[in-house]
């Protein structure tokens, strides 16, 4: 993330988790540290695993003050190794206390994304297929785990309502047909917009692709039935599926030639990587 980015669109939402964990005050570190001392603090991480959020991590500190020194042994992206110092975090002992849990929640769920979308995107290794995440995100932290998936090798879906047409069941079902849905969503949205439809069976991939959908995701359909769809478009729109996918079941659509495999799971499902901060200790020559 850029530095114009981290201002605009990811302080505020630091800010607010701030406020979540710090009410009022740090209630157990003012008692115990009754004025600043400079002191020093490991980062270590726990498990293996890729790591994504450094940047973040770090401005939960320069938020708090702005004089907290961070280095950084690794960068996002780079595979991490149980016991690997990843860094060190230097400054008021009051802040590196009070910011540790808020930093490290952000670390740990950014990295534990990060790791486990590698792990499918690995799976996908040697074919054209793109794997993509989806808007089964935790409120206020898309743009956190969103760029995480990147840091996986992952790519992103739509990143909200206000960035592309996905015309869904409902959407369909509100309209009255995909051909009607697809007239609509033509005759509204920009023209530099891609219309993609999800279809639930063959009849629906057929009136699709002569509705002039640009993308047809096949939602929940067996191995068997993508075939027979992915034959049908024949080329005439990008392909996507996507349903309950993980990384225990994706195996099935490596030799589909699909466009996409869009999966909740790099989200939702991923659980955290475990990183600690450690050894916090006053520098003597402060």
């Amino acid at each position: 993330m850029n530095k114009i980015t981290m201002t605009l669109q990811v302080d505020h939402l630091i800010l607010e988790a701030l406020k979540e964990d710090i009410s009022s005050e740090d209630v157990t570190t003012n008692a115990v540290m009754k004025e600043a001392v400079k002191g020093e603090v490991e980062l270590i991480c726990k498990q293996d695993g890729i790591i994504a959020g450094l940047e973040i991590f770090e401005r939960v500190f320069k938020l708090l003050d702005a004089e907290t020194e961070v280095t950084f042994f690794c960068k996002d992206g780079d595979k991490v190794t149980n016991g690997q110092l990843m860094g060190k975090v230097t400054g008021d002992i009051r802040v590196l206390l009070s910011g540790e849990r808020v930093a490290l929640n952000y670390l740990q769920r950014m990295s534990g994304i990060a790791s486990y979308t590698r792990s499918v995107a690995d799976l996908l290794e040697g074919t054209d297929t793109k794997l993509l995440d989806t808007r089964k995100t935790t409120p206020n932290m898309r743009i956190f785990e969103k760029y995480a998936v990147r840091v996986g090798g992952g790519y992103n879906h739509r990143y909200n309502l206000s960035d592309g047409v996905l015309l869904k069941d409902n959407h369909i079902g509100a309209a009255g047909s995909v051909t009607a849905a697809v007239k609509m969503a033509k005759e509204y949205a920009p023209f530099v917009r891609k219309i993609e439809v999800e279809v639930e069976n063959l009849d629906m991939v057929k009136e699709a692709v002569e509705a002039g959908a640009d993308i047809i995701m096949l939602d929940n359909m067996s191995t068997e039935e993508m075939q027979k769809a992915i034959s049908i478009i024949d080329g005439r729109a990008e392909t996507e599926c996507s349903g309950n996918v993980t990384k225990e079941n994706i195996g099935r659509l490596t030799s589909l030639g699909i466009d996409y495999i869009s999966s909740g799971a790099l989200t939702h499902s991923a659980p955290i990587l475990d990183i600690s901060l450690k050894n916090l200790h006053a520098l003597e020559n402060a």
